[in-house]
């Protein structure tokens, strides 16, 4: 009598924890699918849809105070409403496919290996972002040649 007692309390355990697996499986795919995870975002050239770099190898920077912060006279990065506007470029870490940075220039062009588009510029020695920001080294991306795309 004990020995069935203990296999029903194992048996009800077992379901329990599979129903708990199950659930914790459903509400990760509801947020990963709601979400369109930025894990799973990249970065590709519109010219030929190579794909350039992946949400993980994309460097943020702290908005600064726009063109104020280095230059006199230049606008600052606030609009109408008083809302900071977006970056026109994106920052990425040096990669393979960067040929310029491979042939040991320390400031250059970057172009794509396929079409040899022009996708923006490096500096190792950094670079003022338009929001006022400066990234040292600089890999920068002009967001009109690229499409963020979800894979």
């Amino acid at each position: 009598m004990l020995t069935q007692k203990r296999k029903l309390m194992k048996l009800q355990d077992l379901r329990l924890t599979k129903s708990l697996w199950e659930h914790v499986r459903m509400q990760w795919w509801k947020l990963i699918l709601s979400q369109k995870s930025k894990l799973f975002q990249r970065q590709a050239l519109r010219k030929c849809r190579r794909m350039l770099a992946t949400q993980e190898f994309v460097v943020t920077h702290e908005v600064g105070a726009g063109g104020k912060s280095f230059r006199a006279g230049k606008q600052s990065n606030v609009n109408e409403d008083g809302k900071k506007t977006e970056c026109p470029c994106i920052f990425v870490e040096p990669m393979k496919w960067m040929q310029t940075v491979e042939e040991g220039y320390v400031a250059n062009k970057l172009f794509c290996m396929g079409c040899k588009a022009r996708l923006g510029q490096f500096n190792w020695a950094g670079m003022q972002c338009s929001c006022g920001a400066w990234v040292i080294p600089a890999f920068q991306l002009t967001k009109s040649k690229i499409d963020k795309c979800s894979m």
